[in-house]
């Protein structure tokens, strides 16, 4: 394997080898754009030390490497033709004279922030549910402690230009979740998202009361008219992102950090939304990895409630209007203290990680089939018929004219 070494990465060849796949994970991170599933492919192939070093054309391509990504495209519902390794390597080329990723991390380390990669003790292990679209890396500033597990964190989300009704029960569930210590994830963005933030700020027993996902570099707060509350989350909770310092806010991005939002969250909750909001998109991600949508229903005079209403009409969404309705969507983990819920293990604790997997792409309310579910689940069929076998002997899972879904007390 040779050591790779692009503008700003010397430190590689000293490194260790953790050191280095940080290293070469924060140069592809602002190679790439979020969701390159061709570049995600070629880090599962490779890894990432190997992977930057044919992104940036100091390792060698040949035609099994082609096929070798291909199959991993195939495999993850990637596009199911490409252009292949040579245009794709242009396509990046433009990039590589501005990567810099000792710099990046020291800009990290000046904010009092952190790169946290997969395999790291602070890692959500709930991102594994995208699949191919995990995030190569998070940009992370907050608390040096992990995020919860998805069973405990609730995304609510929903309209930049909030109403009066919407910013009232957003600002109600957020307050409620927090005190009884969930942690509330959104975008940091203005209407729905900071009345979110806000609401959990206030709340504040959750040992992460509130995670903002961002659109841009954590360096700069945005938008700017947030800047005060989302330093204040960063203090108490924790701003994260997978684009490096300095990166641009742009439209495509707001929709790519979507995907992070609905995964870390076992319930996503659109509290306002018009017909078609980006809020609409999370709710959509959050559907095709198995997490539970949920909508507030409003007046049918109101279009900020249009998109809300959409859901519930094709029946993406379970209708809730208070916080009981949500923590049983999300399994109710808050009503026991931690150290109750420490002294008595769960059911599912000694699952495997395939059966976790599967477990976490049944519907609650809904079923699903075997086809589907290998979609949702990135396992193979026997994995899958096999898993909802030991599920339902375990009675995590039912079985209902054909389809599965999780049990009530999964």
């Amino acid at each position: 394997m040779r050591n790779i070494e692009t503008k700003g990465t010397k430190p590689m060849a000293a490194a260790g080898m953790q050191d280095k796949e940080r290293i070469a994970r924060a140069a592809l991170a602002r190679l790439m754009e979020p969701q390159d599933s061709v570049g995600l492919a070629l880090v599962r192939v490779l890894g990432p030390i190997d992977a930057l070093g044919v992104a940036t054309g100091e390792v060698a391509t040949g035609p099994r490497l082609e096929q070798e990504v291909s199959t991993v495209l195939g495999e993850s519902g990637g596009p199911s033709t490409w252009v292949g390794l040579p245009a794709t390597l242009r396509r990046w080329a433009p990039r590589i004279n501005d990567l810099a990723p000792d710099r990046d991390l020291e800009t990290m380390r000046r904010l009092g922030g952190r790169l946290i990669v997969p395999g790291d003790e602070l890692w959500p292990q709930q991102l594994e549910d995208l699949g191919l679209q995990e995030p190569l890396c998070l940009w992370w500033r907050g608390q040096e402690q992990p995020l919860p597990p998805v069973r405990q964190a609730i995304a609510l989300v929903g309209s930049r230009d909030s109403t009066s009704y919407g910013a009232s029960v957003t600002g109600d569930f957020a307050y409620g979740l927090a005190q009884r210590g969930y942690t509330v994830v959104s975008g940091g963005a203005y209407g729905i998202d900071a009345h979110a933030h806000r609401g959990a700020l206030n709340g504040g027993m959750a040992d992460v009361p509130t995670i903002a996902v961002m659109a841009g570099g954590v360096d700069r707060f945005y938008p700017s008219g947030n800047e005060d509350l989302l330093r204040a989350v960063s203090t108490q909770g924790a701003v994260i992102s997978e684009v490096p310092p300095g990166s641009a806010p742009t439209r495509y991005r707001f929709l790519q950090r979507n995907r992070i939002i609905a995964a870390l969250a076992s319930v996503t909750v659109v509290v306002e939304a018009r017909w078609r909001s980006g809020a609409l998109n999370t709710a959509h991600h959050a559907e095709s990895i198995g997490r539970v949508v949920a909508t507030v229903p409003g007046s049918i005079h109101s279009a900020n409630s249009a998109g809300c209403h959409r859901l519930l009409r094709e029946g993406g969404a379970v209708c809730v209007t208070d916080i009981g309705e949500i923590t049983e969507l999300a399994g109710a983990i808050g009503e026991s203290s931690s150290e109750e819920k420490s002294a008595e293990p769960a059911v599912h604790d000694g699952l495997s990680l395939e059966d976790l997997i599967l477990l976490d792409a049944l519907p609650l309310r809904s079923t699903s089939s075997v086809e589907k579910l290998t979609v949702v689940a990135g396992l193979g069929p026997d994995t899958v018929r096999a898993g909802l076998g030991r599920l339902g002997l375990l009675g995590l899972a039912t079985s209902e004219r054909g389809g599965w879904k999780r049990a009530r007390n999964a």
